[in-house]
Formats: C-alpha cells, sequence, structure tokens
C-alpha cells in the first residue's frame, strides 16, 4: 500500500466514508428515509438514512478496493470520483426541491466536489504504471 497513493487515498476515504455512515445514524432519528432536509452531522453536513447508506456503500467499495489491488483502488477511486463531481454540481441544483432525496445541503456539495477532487486526482494521476491487467509497465 505504500508504493501506491491510489490504495492509501482508496483506504483512508474508505474508512472514513464509512464512519460517517455510521456516524450519520446517529443524527437521523425521526428524520424520513428520503427526507428532503436531515440531522446535521458536527451542524453542517445534512444527513438521512439514504445518505447513510450511500456513505456506507461508498466507503465499504473504497475500502475493499484500497485493500484489494493498486488497479481496483485506481478504478473505485476514478469512479467514486467521477461520480461525486456530478453529484457535487448537480446537487447545487437539487437544494430546495423534491428531488433532494439524499437530504443535500452547499456544504455537503462543496465536500463532494472537495473528495472529487482529491479521489480524480489521485485516480487519474497517480499509478499511471498500472495497467487493466495489474501488472506494472517498465
Amino acid at each position: 500500500m505504500r508504493q501506491s497513493p491510489n490504495r492509501l487515498v482508496a483506504t483512508i476515504f474508505g474508512a472514513v466514508y464509512l464512519l460517517v455512515g455510521l456516524l450519520g445514524f446517529a443524527y437521523t432519528g425521526g428524520v424520513g428515509f428520503v427526507a428532503t432536509s436531515g440531522g446535521a452531522i458536527l451542524g453542517i453536513f445534512e444527513v438521512n438514512p439514504l445518505h447513510n447508506i450511500a456513505h456506507l456503500l461508498i466507503g465499504a467499495a473504497l475500502l475493499f478496493a484500497g485493500l484489494s489491488s493498486a488497479v481496483a483502488a485506481k478504478t473505485v477511486n476514478t469512479v467514486v470520483g467521477a461520480v461525486y463531481l456530478l453529484l457535487g454540481i448537480v446537487g447545487f441544483f437539487l437544494v430546495g426541491t423534491a428531488f433532494n432525496i439524499l437530504a443535500l445541503n452547499t456544504a455537503d456539495h462543496f465536500l463532494h466536489l472537495a473528495s472529487a477532487l482529491v479521489l480524480l486526482g489521485t485516480g487519474l494521476g497517480a499509478d499511471r504504471a498500472v495497467r487493466a491487467s495489474g501488472a506494472r509497465t517498465v
């Protein structure tokens, strides 16, 4: 893992997102599963139960990939980073609408965009010698 920035980033982000997903349930008592507003972690980031489950699934995918291989970590970092980039941008247009099923707020969007930058930057920029076959080029 020391030799692969993708594995390190995926493992750290995976563990953090798993913890955030679990912690989120402490803030969503009485909040509807897809409520458009929810409990606020740290008083800033709104979550509802669906948002917590999304964090758990993303965290599990990142952690599993980070602990598996550089190829898996690179792929998952890139995919999750791209999804977070899209969510971060589209999210600004969802606030205040019935389509905000993840109870997103402005702070969430900026956090998702920051996560996207790190995950995409690492996924696309690091471990360039890693190929889909898992072999390293010379």
